[in-house]
């Protein structure tokens, strides 16, 4: 009988981290608000969802808050119906790194790509120039904000996600820089914090 008790507590345990496993494993990022606000599930990394009164007066146009601390990126669409909430990277230093205020000036679908005057002198190895395509490190797509250089954008180096990586632009995966591009247009107000 003891010894068919800890196989039930073996078994118990194994199926509790078992499940606490495939929790982690997830993926619960991007979320639509519930009808009528309420709470909005967290993800279940260390991003937590954000409401976007202390940030913005208002959502005209869609709204994006870009944490460089958390490294993440939450959307919120005019109405207040949908929330996006995405993993970035950020800037490799603060020197790199722009605060405040923005908005989206253009959008391109299959950017090019030039190397900023700051960034051929660290890199002058640097090309000058990369067409779209798989090579581009705006990725598939990129939105362009009214601070010279400064863009969110696709990365195709998936490993840079989540870190402090990027020489002054916010980066999202190809494939929510495409749901993200789809959702904004030009006007949308960006705050970097």
């Amino acid at each position: 009988m003891f010894k068919s008790d800890k196989i039930g507590r073996r078994k118990f345990l194994s199926g509790a981290s078992a499940l606490a496993v495939a929790g982690l494993a997830a993926p619960a990022i991007a979320q639509t608000a519930p009808e009528g606000g309420g709470s909005v599930r967290h993800n279940i990394s260390s991003f937590r969802s954000l409401d976007w009164h202390p940030y913005f007066s208002n959502t005209n146009n869609g709204a994006i808050l870009v944490d460089t601390t958390s490294r993440v990126l939450h959307f919120w669409n005019e109405d207040q119906t949908l929330y996006k909430l995405y993993p970035t990277s950020v800037p490799m230093s603060d020197e790199l790194t722009r605060l405040g205020r923005t908005s989206i000036v253009r959008k391109v679908d299959g950017p090019s790509w030039r190397p900023t005057p700051s960034m051929k002198l660290r890199n002058p190895e640097w090309p000058d120039y990369i067409g779209p395509g798989p090579e581009n490190p705006l990725g598939t797509h990129a939105l362009y904000l009214s601070w010279t250089y400064y863009r969110i954008h696709g990365t195709q180096d998936t490993r840079k996600i989540g870190r402090r990586s990027s020489n002054g632009c916010i980066g999202l995966y190809n494939e929510h820089i495409a749901e993200l591009f789809a959702l904004t247009k030009n006007g949308t107000q960006v705050l970097l914090i």
